[in-house]
């Protein structure tokens, strides 16, 4: 029988007020794909940085090849072969990639031969399948080229463990589909690969074997083949979710938002809208299909007056609003969830009263006579936080020390209780696990029974498919075709994806 290239047992690690891990069990085989699943705030990260030595467990051992160790910091778990890929890349941008490879290696000498040096990086990435030019800034990468490069790294110091946390979070479909197939041929060279995920296709599409963790403990490990979806969810919150469909009795209303010809140009100033026709109606969500980098961004900033338009009109319940500020805009109805929950949406180190009070705090909700009123603030965030079943330390605390999930139920709760006439949010539930993602669906579900038109925008098509009475498709700054719930299939939407026209566009 194949042994266990690491084995964690009785591992525990306490916090102040916090049993991060409680006794938890892990084994890693070499040749597999090791999924580890939870909500936020299981015990997944504190457990891993246990295994790569940023954290020193309170109890517990950790054995490597049979034979205990010590794993005092970082640098201790690299030499046995033990790597990890953060959420959040750790790459100097200015640098090439072969530089970042050898940044703190034993190769990294005063004399660098740059051929050599781009030779090693490249026998590298082609071993593995991991395309990637040795010789580009990091800059110049997309997302999912720079998580190739963080796992050359871990390759090219000689990994026989690879972590890779939350690995598919900021990729699309396809780069999705291309990283496990690179995880497989590192499965099948006898590495081991343990991977953090919170999307349960992905898990059941890829992994071996799969460890549940719920509030800090090892609730089960499985295999894949004798475990289906369900079972997973259940080990994972502690109880049944129900699925969310759309209430087929709430009818479409008058249109809320009408685009028509809509030009845009994005960041570099090249064009990114090139005559976008979009229509979204009162008492329906309209989910946006696509690949990343295709408007998606744009969309949401010319709908919000956050973007000059360069052509088109955008009208709002009937009003042009095309050349509205912002803050017209919003005062005129319109809620908007970001992509970037904390750059965007929050204010990481503001407390939970004053990022409730950052989108009305010149109205009578926040204030008396035109002064800030901190104590209807305080009220307003305190029934939110009721109301959403939001978990945190304390409204008065920094919302940094709030879960992902969390932090999107206050940005959402902020947001609705304006009462807007269009919600438009982008990735909602991006980095989120299955109850906070529950949570959110629940909640965009429920404005839609109420009236509001809302606009989703999602790369994953089993939540657009879920929550969507229609879709529409955006390829290259333009509506390539919307589909109606009746007609959802992933050959249809996928064809449009990609650039396909539908011959009759449904209304």
């Amino acid at each position: 029988m194949k042994q266990p290239l690491l084995q964690m047992r009785g591992i525990c690690k306490y916090f102040p007020g916090v049993i991060a891990n409680d006794n938890v069990s892990f084994s890693i085989y070499p040749g597999e794909i090791h999924a580890l699943l939870g909500e936020n705030g299981a015990g997944k990260s504190t457990l891993m940085n246990i295994l790569t030595g940023i954290y020193k467990p309170d109890a517990g051992e950790i054995l490597y090849k049979g034979q205990p160790c010590a794993l005092k910091k970082p640098r201790d778990a690299v030499q046995l072969g033990i790597g990890m890929v953060h959420q959040h890349f750790r790459l100097v941008e200015s640098l090439t990639v072969s530089e970042n490879v050898y940044l703190g290696t034993k190769e990294c000498k005063q004399l660098l031969n740059l051929h050599d040096m781009h030779r090693h990086v490249a026998d590298c990435s082609d071993a593995f399948g991991l395309e990637v030019d040795p010789h580009s800034k990091i800059w110049q990468l997309s997302i999912g080229e720079q998580q190739r490069v963080e796992i050359i790294k871990l390759l090219f110091r000689g990994a026989e463990i690879l972590i890779l946390d939350e690995p598919t979070a900021v990729l699309t479909p396809q780069e999705s589909v291309a990283l496990f197939a690179t995880l497989r041929k590192m499965a099948e060279a006898n590495k081991a690969v343990v991977v953090i995920s919170h999307k349960m296709p992905e898990v059941m599409a890829n992994a071996d074997r799969i460890t549940v963790l719920r509030d800090g403990k090892s609730i089960d490990t499985l295999l894949r083949a004798e475990t289906d979806e369900e079972t997973l969810t259940r080990l994972m919150v502690g109880r049944e979710l129900g699925r969310i469909e759309p209430n087929a009795q709430v009818q479409r209303g008058e249109a809320v938002l009408r685009m028509q010809d809509v030009h845009a140009r994005n960041d570099k100033g090249l064009p990114a809208l090139d005559g976008l026709d979009l229509e979204v109606c009162a008492g329906e969500i309209v989910g946006i299909a696509g690949v990343a980098g295709n408007g998606q961004k744009e969309l949401t900033e010319a709908i919000t007056g956050l973007r000059k338009k360069a052509g088109g009109s955008v009208l709002l319940c009937g009003e042009d609003v095309t050349k509205a500020s912002a803050y017209e805009i919003k005062n005129k109805g319109v809620a908007f969830v970001p992509e970037d929950r904390l750059g965007m949406g929050l204010v990481p180190g503001l407390s939970a009263v004053e990022n409730v009070m950052l989108r009305d705090c010149d109205t009578e909700a926040s204030s008396r006579r035109g002064i800030v009123s901190f104590q209807k603030v305080a009220q307003r965030a305190k029934e939110m936080v009721e109301a959403y079943e939001i978990k945190m330390a304390g409204i008065h605390r920094p919302v940094k020390l709030m879960s992902g999930g969390n932090q999107q139920k206050l940005l959402l709760a902020r947001e609705i209780g304006g009462t807007p006439k269009l919600l438009i949010t982008s990735y909602p539930v991006r980095g989120l696990d299955i109850g906070a993602t529950n949570a959110v669906h629940q909640i965009l579900e429920e404005q839609r029974q109420n009236g509001v038109a809302v606009l989703l925008i999602s790369e994953d098509l089993e939540e657009l498919f879920q929550l969507s009475d229609r879709v529409a498709v955006l390829y290259k700054g333009r509506i390539t075709g919307v589909v109606e719930r009746k007609d959802f299939s992933y050959d249809t939407v996928g064809h449009l994806m990609v650039g396909a026209h539908e011959e009759v566009q449904h209304a």
